[in-house]
Parts: C-alpha cells; structure tokens; sequence
C-alpha cells in the first residue's frame, strides 16, 4: 500500500514551514456550551490561499524537485482551493503552471489562479474530461501532474496538520476531520495515529456520499466511475475516495462516519459567521455541525477535548448558500 510514513510527514513539515503558516487554534466558549465539550478548531483558513490545500501542494513541488531538479512545469486540474494553491506553490519558486478548470468555474476563483501566474485552460465540466486535459498539457508542455488528494507527497503534506494539532493541543482525544477525496483525511488520520494512537479521528461527509458504508464493508462499495454528491459543499462533493488516500483511511480513521445535510451545513455556516466571527466555507462548516447537532456526541459519549479542522475560508460573497439555496457543481 501507498502511503507516506511519519519520517516523511515529518519532513515535509520541515519543507513547507518557511513557506505557510503554522495555523493557530481557535476556541469559543459558546461552541462548548452547547456541545459539552472542549472544541478545538484548527483554522486552516487562515492558511495561505485560504484552505490547507496549500501544504500538499507546496510539498507536492518541493518534493518532485528532489527527485526531478529539472521539471519544467507542473498542472492539475481544479476549480479552486487546489488549483489556487498549486499555483500559489509554482510562485513561490518561480516554476510554469497550468491548472485545468471547468468552465462552469465563478470568474472570482479563475482569476485569483490567474493572479498567482499560472496558466487557465477550460475544459467541460465532467471529472474524465478534467483528467484528460490534464493530461494532455502534461504531454505537450512536459510538465508533472500535481494531483489534488491522490498523490502520497500531497498527502504527507496535509498530514503536516495532524503534526502541528497534536503539538498544539496534545490531550486531543479525538479529531474531525471533512473528506471529499480523501487528501486531508488520510494525511490527518496516519499523522494523528501515529503520533498519538489513542487519539480517533472521525470523517464527516456530505449526505449522499455514503462513505460509512465502505468503511464498515472494508471495501469500495461505490460503482459506477467517480461520481458527485449533490451538495453545497462544492469542494468535497466527490463521492469515491481516491485509490490512494482510500486504503490510508480505512486503516487509520474510525469506520464511523459523520454526515450532514445541507440545511445542517448552513446553519453551522451562520453560525460560524455570526456567533465565532469566523468566515469558513461550506466544507469547512461540516466538522461544527456535526457537534452542534450532537451527532458525534452520540458516537463517541467519553470524549471530552476534541479537535475540529476548519479546513478552509474561500467563500464568494455573491453566491452564499443561505441567499441562492442552489446545490454547487464544483470541486476542488
């Protein structure tokens, strides 16, 4: 099986570091009043770019560098938090990207991937497409692929937010973690168990995804290929786990799965904004609705100090769920 070790999680903390910020935690008093229990929020949304997508894709670069000094580009495909930060990761060491965007893509998030230097190509909005313009540029231009989750430097690099919570808060004994193609789960479920075994790690998922069904059979119950939840979580609504980050998952994280509405999504939204003065996008909501609507209360009735991770802030203004009631058909 693929999956990073902790020696190179490690080490790809000591990559980036110079690069991101170490993310602080954030905590409300309020949120432990109605939960009855010690929350402690990770607030990757405060990462660069604005989600933790920045962390894989830096050591994603950094990482291919070591092996290859010579690339001469790197693309993916994506319709925002990955792609800005590949693009983001590209600047900081002056190296060509491409990103591969549907063309159904808010203008806002084209062109702040645009404003980082990279290049935009729009494909239609099928995942095979994505995948086959991806590679075509890869072909044409030479560059190396950066896939957003399913690529074992990508993961070591979101693994780097286990690293960094449990130094932060080391009593955790459990952690919540959204999953949409598996990249932050993995990375979090292998550091964090590594680290600390007795700490859990719980995914939460959009309804519809069905994720917990795998988990529980041990094996992809999917069929069909790769296919779109319907949900304003736009930057997890993919429904299959990766090849890749799927194994890591079902040999770390707990085979409990939390899985929330979009009505759940949104209130867990407003609250963010209104009570905890915090922006976080729909995704990032999924993890504190969960608690408040004591849905991980009912599955693990022991723990007390629990971690959160916000996973992500990049929110457009003009399209705010609780304003449009439209289901999202992006991804990151």
């Amino acid at each position: 099986m693929l999956e990073p070790t902790l020696r190179e999680v490690l080490r790809a903390h000591e990559r980036i570091l110079p690069f991101i910020r170490r993310t602080p935690i954030f905590s409300s008093r309020t949120v432990d009043r109605l939960t009855g229990l010690t929350v402690h929020f990770k607030t990757e949304n405060f990462q660069k770019t604005g989600s933790f997508k920045a962390r894989g894709a830096l050591n994603g670069i950094l990482t291919l560098l070591e092996r290859k000094p010579t690339i001469k580009g790197v693309v993916t495909h994506s319709t925002g938090n990955h792609g800005l930060a590949l693009a983001w990761a590209a600047q900081q060491i002056k190296l060509p990207c491409s990103v591969v965007v549907p063309c159904n893509t808010p203008a806002v998030k084209v062109e702040a991937v645009k404003a980082y230097g990279a290049n935009v190509q729009l494909c239609q909005i099928d995942i095979q497409d994505r995948h086959t313009l991806c590679e075509k540029i890869a072909d044409e231009k030479q560059f190396e692929i950066i896939a957003p989750f399913d690529n074992v430097d990508v993961i070591a690099g979101q693994g780097t937010i286990g690293i960094e919570l449990m130094q932060q808060v080391p009593e955790l004994e459990a952690v919540i973690v959204p999953v949409g193609g598996g990249g932050l789960a993995a990375g979090i479920s292998l550091a964090t168990k590594l680290v600390s075994p007795k700490t859990k790690v719980y995914m939460v998922e959009p309804l519809g995804k069905e994720l917990g069904k795998s988990m529980k059979a041990g094996r992809r119950m999917w069929e069909g290929p790769p296919a779109r939840v319907n949900t304003i979580a736009d930057s997890i609504a993919r429904q299959q786990l990766g090849e890749i980050t799927w194994p890591i998952v079902l040999k770390y994280a707990e085979n409990d799965v939390l899985s929330v509405t979009d009505q759940e999504i949104i209130e867990g939204m407003k609250f963010a904004f209104q009570t905890m003065k915090v922006v976080i996008e729909s995704a990032s909501a999924t993890g504190l609705t969960a608690l408040l609507q004591h849905k991980f209360q009912h599955l693990h009735t022991s723990a007390q100090n629990v971690g959160v991770i916000l996973c992500g802030g990049n929110v457009d203004l003009d399209q705010l769920p609780w304003q449009t009631n439209l289901s999202s058909n992006k991804e990151t």
